[in-house]
This record gives structure tokens, C-alpha cells and sequence, in this order.
């Protein structure tokens, strides 16, 4: 299936970019990896990298011409496949309507970006404003996992500021400039929407204070509400000069024992009351004390009663709340978006998996090698969806396409919920180059370290429980994927075999099907298919 390339953004200030040179022409086959082309942007001239694989089937920026950032850039695909549409899409897009119609739709963006700063010559111009990037298509936010410099450090250009959690990954950001860290805009564990002020770098001398103040209140304004929908300043203003009596309400509590005045932030109150915490053993990180939302969010003591399972009274109730993660917010979007606008239906089977163990077993004899019987049902997938396009489809308003290229996505559960490594070609590769994928995979999603890229372009996807000894269940399709296959153990139970009863392995497996593309009868006749590659294992080698 073809995939648009847009020009992307390379720097946080970038609007627009020059194609310096190709690397690859019309008609040249593109690996992952392959650098295809060098794009000039408003700080550097950078090679620029496929994250995809297939053959340049069009290049719409020339070398020598300059494109805004999204601009269609190129179109990889099979060789001899149809993109009159895409560049049709394109094309209108560009036209002046549309033009129109998509400034105005960003107009209300736009103006919250632009008001939320002041010109750079406000404060120096030595200074530069960093903002949070969008690292993938998607991203609507960011959560800064890390920090690797603090304020007063000294950053050359290159140097990793910090780690950030987007939607799909944990990635490192590097600096376009050099200079001197005078501020950090968002704390590690906070988040933020693309285009907030991230940091600022310059020369060490510079005071950026009147700049902090007024952006922090602007930005605040857009994105922080309490209770009652009043507008109110959060964290970041609570740091600011309490002298600025137009930018910060002071609250106050009064421990009632001591008479003891306690200084916090209207928010940090109201989020201590919800946890149950007592303000009284915190110390304010604010200015002259004052307790603020950080302060409450960083605070490790629990309640006696959850520090001492034994102390806990009997009818009592006891709650304890976590943020949810930049991840967790995207699957429950996504996953809620799948289940309510695909018609979910579902087919149980029962494979006798006798035979796979002992061709797993003789398989593993070989030197140096070790599959799983997740990697046999994967391949055993892409084999069966060879002969059975229509599962391996998307359902589009106006069309129905198959997908003739394999590409099966394999959920891994990490602490924040599940992500989806994608096997490219999946039907191409071996037994023991899948299971190696898959691993690697593995290892680096539990750590963050998947690119956006490995976890793109899905046709099909395998769920495997099977390891948690659970013995079926259902699985929600991973959009736009067309069907979703649940694994679950392998268990030793009496069978009927020949007309007699004896012990045998078997395994229970469910197909989610989205019914506007995939019927019953045709996600029944691919888990026959799938049935004969995993009863008889040695045909996957054929």
C-alpha cells in the first residue's frame, strides 16, 4: 500500500523546508534506513532518512524547491501501484481553496501559539525560545521523561536536553543551538502541548525573567481550569514573583491545631484534599516555601493506613489516583475509537498444537537458534493472510482495499498499556528472523525505545496472552487493520484422536473481525487455512 512522505520538521522553528539534493529517483528501490534526500531548513542542511520501505513512486518537491512542513514530499509503494488519488489529494489541498479553509481551521492555533510568546528581540537577541516539538504525526502533547542538563549548564548544539514521551515513544531531543540553559519550561513528569515553551538557551548574562512571566501566564491561560471553570494559574505561575499580584492569587491554609499559617497554591490544596495528603509534612519548593502542584505530585509518604496493610480499618475506604501517561491517553482514545465505530464480531477455534511442540522442539536443535510458539503463529498468519487478502484489508468509506504486502503488528505490554511493533513483510522472513524481530522489539518498547516508524503501517495484528496461562479471550482490532488474532495457552486436556480418548495439547484462538469488511464466512475460511499451517507446522517451510 502506498505511503505519503510529507516534508517534515527538523527543527522546532521550522515552517518550511529546500530539498538540497535527491538521493533517489523515481522508479529506485527504498530500504529503512536509506537516506533520501538532503533538506535545507532555517538553521542546518540535513540528510533526511525513509523510515519505510518500497519503491520512490513520486517526488513532489524538486530539488531546488521549497515546500511548507507537511508538504507531500515523496510517495513509496509497490512497484506499478495506482497514486493518482494521493497526488490528487494533494493537489487540492494546494489549491487556493482549500488553502483558505485550512488557515482558518488553524487560525484559533495559530493565534494561541503566537500570543503565548513575545518577539525574541523582547529579551535578546542572543536568546533562543525551544519549544516542545512534534516528534511523530500524531502527537498532540508531550511529557519531558527526563532532563539530561539543568539550568545554568552549558549546551553545545547536538547535545541530548532531554528525554520526551510522546504518544507512541520515549525519544531524545537534541539542541539546534548552543549557549546557556536559562530556563527549563516543563518539569520531568509534566506535560505539555506541542508549541509550549520548553527551554530557553542563550547567553549566560541574559535576564529572560519578564519573558518567563508573561509567557507562562499566557500559556497557563489556555490550558489550565478548576473546579468551577474559572481560569487559574497552576504550577508554573506559582513560581513566579509573588510580587506580581496581577499574575498570582495568594491562598493560604491555617493548620487549626498550631494556628500555623501554611503558604500553597489554590491547585496544590486542591490535589492534596484528593490524596488525602497532609500539607503540613510537605515542604514547598515555591518561593519563601509556598507548596505547589510539584511538591504534591513528587511527595512519596502515603497515608499511614496504606504505609501499613495492618492498621487499615475495617470499612474504610481508601483511594489512591495516578496521572495517566501520554501513552495511556492515546490507547484509551484509539482503543474506544475501534470498539465504537468497527461492528466487532468474533470466531473461536481450537487448534491441536501436538504437532507444533515437536516441530518447535527439533526445530531449537539447530545451532544457535530459538523460535517460540508466538513466532510460529505469526508466520502461520502471514501465510494464511497470502491466501486471504480480503482479511488483510481496510475498510474506507467508499471503498473496501486489500492489502497484497504483510505486514503483522505484535502487541507487547509495557508498564503504560500496550504498544504494536509492526514485522514488516512478515511472509518474507523466517522463523527464527521473526522471533529475532519480535524479541528485539520486545526489550526496547519495555525500555521506550521503539521508533514511531516500527510501530506504523499494520495489516494484521496477533495478541498473545497465551504466557499469563490465560486460556481465551477477545482483543479490540487495532485499527485500520480489519481483524485481530487473541492467543491464548497451550493446555493438556483428554481428546478425541481416531476414535479414542487420549491426552493431546490444545489451544484456544479468536479472530475479531471488523464486519464492514470482513464477513463471517470469510474470516471462517482463513482460520481453516490458518488451522492447516499450525497443525501441520513443516508446510511453513515449504
Amino acid at each position: 500500500m502506498a505511503e505519503k512522505i510529507n516534508m517534515p520538521r527538523l527543527s522546532d522553528t521550522m515552517e518550511e523546508g529546500t530539498v538540497a539534493k535527491w538521493f533517489k529517483k523515481v522508479g529506485d528501490s527504498v530500504k529503512e534506513g536509506d537516506i533520501l534526500a538532503e533538506i535545507e531548513t532555517d538553521k542546518a542542511t540535513m540528510e533526511f532518512e525513509s523510515f519505510s520501505e518500497g519503491e520512490l513512486l513520486y517526488i513532489g518537491i524538486k530539488e531546488g524547491e521549497t515546500a511548507p512542513v507537511d508538504s507531500l514530499l515523496a510517495i513509496l509503494g509497490n512497484k506499478g501501484e495506482d497514486i493518482s488519488k494521493l497526488i490528487q489529494i494533494n493537489d487540492d489541498i494546494n489549491d487556493e481553496d482549500s488553502n483558505e479553509k485550512i488557515a482558518e481551521s488553524n487560525i484559533k492555533f495559530e493565534k494561541k501559539v503566537e500570543d503565548s510568546k513575545l518577539s525574541l528581540s523582547d529579551v535578546s537577541k542572543e536568546v533562543e525560545i525551544i519549544t516542545m516539538p512534534r516528534l511523530s504525526d500524531t502527537m498532540e502533547e508531550g511529557r519531558v521523561a527526563k532532563w539530561f542538563k539543568k539550568v545554568g549548564d552549558s549546551v553545545k548544539e547536538g547535545d541530548i536536553l532531554a528525554e520526551i514521551e510522546t504518544d507512541k515513544a520515549t525519544m531524545e531531543f537534541e539542541s539546534f543551538y548552543s549557549g546557556t540553559l536559562l530556563h527549563i519550561g516543563i518539569k520531568e513528569g509534566e506535560s505539555s502541548p506541542v508549541e509550549s515553551t520548553l527551554a530557553i538557551i542563550g547567553d549566560k548574562n541574559t535576564d529572560v525573567s519578564e519573558f518567563i512571566n508573561k509567557t507562562i501566564i499566557k500559556e497557563n491561560s489556555y490550558q489550565n481550569k478548576n473546579i468551577n471553570n474559572e481560569e487559574v494559574i497552576d504550577e508554573k505561575s506559582d513560581e513566579i514573583n509573588n510580587d506580581k499580584e496581577n499574575y498570582i492569587v495568594e491562598s493560604d491554609s491555617i493548620n487549626l491545631s498550631s494556628g500555623i499559617r501554611i503558604k500553597a497554591s489554590p491547585l496544590a490544596k486542591k490535589i492534596a484534599f484528593e490524596k488525602g495528603i497532609d500539607l503540613n509534612k510537605i515542604n514547598g519548593s515555591g518561593n519563601n516555601g509556598r507548596i505547589i502542584k510539584r511538591d504534591i505530585d513528587n511527595y512519596k509518604d502515603l497515608p499511614s493506613s496504606l504505609n501499613r496493610e495492618k492498621s487499615i480499618s475495617i470499612g474504610e475506604e481508601l483511594t489512591k489516583s495516578f496521572p495517566n501517561s501520554q501513552m495511556r491517553k492515546v490507547i484509551a482514545k484509539r482503543l474506544s475509537e475501534s470498539k465504537f465505530s468497527a461492528p466487532h464480531f468474533y470466531l473461536g477455534v481450537e487448534f491441536n498444537m501436538d504437532n507444533v511442540i515437536t516441530f518447535r522442539e527439533q526445530y531449537n536443535t539447530i545451532p544457535n537458534t530459538k523460535i517460540s510458539f508466538n513466532d510460529i503463529i505469526v508466520k502461520a498468519c502471514a501465510m494464511a493472510l497470502k491466501k486471504h487478502p480480503e482479511v488483510n484489508s481496510v475498510w474506507h468509506e467508499d471503498q473496501i482495499s486489500h492489502n497484497y504486502h504483510i505486514h503483522i503488528g505484535v502487541a507487547v505490554a509495557v508498564d503504560e498499556g500496550l504498544v504494536v511493533p509492526v514485522v514488516k513483510f512478515t511472509d518474507e522472513k523466517s522463523l527464527p528472523e521473526i522471533g529475532s524481530l519480535v524479541k528485539d522489539f520486545a526489550n526496547r518498547a519495555r525500555n521506550k525505545k521503539l521508533k514511531p516508524n516500527e510501530m506504523e503501517g499494520s495489516t494484521f495484528t496477533v495478541s498473545n496472552l497465551g504466557m499469563f496461562e490465560i486460556q481465551e479471550f477477545t482483543s479490540i482490532i487495532n485499527q485500520p487493520n480489519s481483524a485481530i488474532l487473541s492467543v491464548g495457552s497451550i493446555e493438556q486436556k483428554p481428546i478425541v484422536k481416531s476414535g479414542k480418548i487420549m491426552i493431546g495439547n490444545t489451544m484456544k484462538l479468536t479472530l475479531a473481525c471488523d464486519h464492514r469488511s470482513v464477513d463471517g464466512v470469510t474470516g471462517s475460511k482463513f482460520l481453516q487455512t490458518l488451522r492447516k499451517y499450525i497443525e501441520n507446522p513443516i508446510t511453513l517451510l515449504i
